[in-house]
C-alpha cells in the first residue's frame, strides 16, 4: 500500500514518546485525565438523587394537642419533611418560602382539634414551593397517607368512631408558584444561568493565554498598566456579551416556552450582571494560573462540571447528602438558580434576593484577588 511505503516503524516510536513526554510535562492535562472521571463517578454515585429527602419544612400552628404532635411526628416519618422550626404567621411562611429557606409551610388552624373532635371534618393547609416540581412531587404524594397515620394512633377508644369517616381531616395542598407542575418554568431560567456560565468562563478563561500563544503578550507587559487595569479591562467587553446572551434567553423563555415573569426587568439584569462578573473573574482567574489554552479550556470544564450537577439546575439541591450541598453553596451558579428562580417565578424584591447576592459579591471579589496575585509579569 502506497500509504505505508517509507514508513518507519523507529520514526513512529519516536513521535509515540515525544506525545507521552509531552503529557508527562504537563502536569495539568495529566490530573484533568485522573480527576475528571472521579468526579463524574463521584458526583454521579454518590450526589445525585432524584428523590429528595428530608427537604425543610416549617410549622404556624396555633393548636396544640396530642393529635396535632402525632401529625407532625407522622410529616416526619414519611421521610420527606424536615421540620426546621416554627414561624409566628402566614406572612413569616410566605417570606420564608420566598427566599427558599423552606420548601413547606404548614399551618394548623386554631380550631383543629375541637373540629376534629366534633366530626367535623376540618383542614389543614400545606404551602409547597413548587418551582422545581421534581423536587416536591414524591413529598407531597406521601401526605395521603399522613390523615391514616393519625387515625390509626390517636383516634381509638372512646374516639373510635371518628375513624369511620374515611379520612378524619384533610391536608390541602397549595403549590405556589408553579401550580401546574411545568417543567419548562423552572429549567428555562436555569438555562440562563448554565449558558453564561459556560461561556463567560471559557472566553476569559482564554483571554491571557491568547495574548502568550500570539506573542502578543510581550507588548502588554510592556505597557504601563497594573494587574487589576489589565484583569478589568478584558472583563468589561464580556460583560455587554454577557448581557446580550441573557436578553436572547430571557426573550426566548417569554416568547417561545411561555415562562411567567412575575419580577422586575430591572432587577433580574442587575442579578445578571452580578452573575456575570462572578464568571468572569473565574475565568480571568483560570488564564492567569494556566500555561496555554489547552489547559484553559481543561481547567473550564472542570469548573462546569460540578456548577451543571451541584448547583440544583439538573437535580433537586435538597436531594443531595450535606457534603455536596457544601460544595454547591461554594458555586456561584447555584445562586443564580435560586435568584433567577426567584425572580421569574416568585417576583422577589432585592430584600428577599440578598441572602442569595452577598455570597456572589464576597465570590467575585476572592476570585479577582486570586486573579491578580497570581497574574504574571513575566513570559517565564
Amino acid at each position: 500500500m502506497r500509504l505505508l511505503d517509507g514508513f518507519s516503524p523507529a520514526r513512529w516510536w519516536g513521535m509515540v514518546l515525544k506525545e507521552f513526554l509531552q503529557l508527562r510535562r504537563d502536569r495539568l492535562t495529566f490530573a484533568m485525565i485522573i480527576a475528571i472521571p472521579l468526579a463524574q463517578l463521584t458526583l454521579f454515585g454518590f450526589a445525585i438523587n432524584t428523590d429528595p429527602k428530608q427537604m425543610p419544612m416549617a410549622i404556624i400552628s396555633a393548636d396544640e394537642s396530642d393529635i396535632t404532635r402525632t401529625l407532625v411526628a407522622a410529616l416526619k416519618c414519611t421521610g420527606y419533611f424536615n421540620i426546621i422550626g416554627r414561624l409566628p404567621d402566614e406572612e413569616a411562611g410566605r417570606r420564608a418560602l420566598a427566599q427558599g429557606k423552606v420548601l413547606f409551610v404548614l399551618t394548623i388552624p386554631a380550631d383543629f382539634t375541637r373540629s376534629l373532635l366534633r366530626n367535623e371534618h376540618p383542614s389543614l393547609l400545606l404551602e409547597a414551593d413548587a418551582t422545581d416540581p421534581t423536587a416536591t412531587g414524591m413529598a407531597l404524594a406521601s401526605v395521603t397517607g399522613v390523615a391514616r397515620s393519625v387515625t390509626v394512633k390517636d383516634l381509638t377508644g372512646p374516639l373510635a368512631y371518628l375513624a369511620e369517616r374515611e379520612p378524619p381531616f384533610r391536608i390541602l395542598v397549595h403549590r405556589l408558584y408553579n401550580p401546574e407542575g411545568i417543567n419548562q418554568y423552572n429549567i428555562v431560567p436555569g438555562i440562563m444561568g448554565v449558558i453564561l456560565t459556560m461561556m463567560m468562563v471559557l472566553m476569559t478563561g482564554l483571554a491571557v493565554t491568547r495574548e502568550r500563544e500570539r506573542g502578543t503578550m510581550e507588548n502588554l507587559l510592556a505597557m504601563p498598566v497594573r494587574p487589576l487595569e489589565v484583569m478589568t479591562g478584558k472583563i468589561v467587553p464580556y460583560i455587554a456579551i454577557g448581557l446580550i446572551q441573557a436578553t436572547i434567553i430571557f426573550l426566548a423563555a417569554r416568547l417561545i416556552f411561555h415562562v411567567p415573569f412575575a419580577g422586575s426587568i430591572v432587577t433580574m439584569y442587575l442579578v445578571t450582571l452580578l452573575f456575570v462578573g462572578a464568571n468572569l473573574t473565574v475565568g480571568i482567574t483560570i488564564s492567569s494560573l494556566v500555561q496555554n489554552q489547552l489547559q484553559a479550556m481543561q481547567l473550564t470544564m472542570f469548573y462546569f462540571l460540578p456548577n451543571m450537577l451541584l448547583s440544583g439546575f439538573m437535580f433537586p439541591f435538597h436531594g443531595m447528602p450535606g457534603w455536596a450541598q457544601f460544595v454547591g453553596n461554594l458555586l456561584p451558579l447555584t445562586y443564580f438558580n435560586r435568584l433567577i428562580r426567584g425572580i421569574f417565578l416568585k417576583g422577589n424584591s432585592l430584600s428577599l434576593l440578598w441572602p442569595d447576592i452577598w455570597p456572589l459579591m464576597l465570590f467575585t471579589l476572592a476570585m479577582m484577588t486570586i486573579a491578580v496575585k497570581f497574574y504574571r509579569k513575566t513570559l517565564d
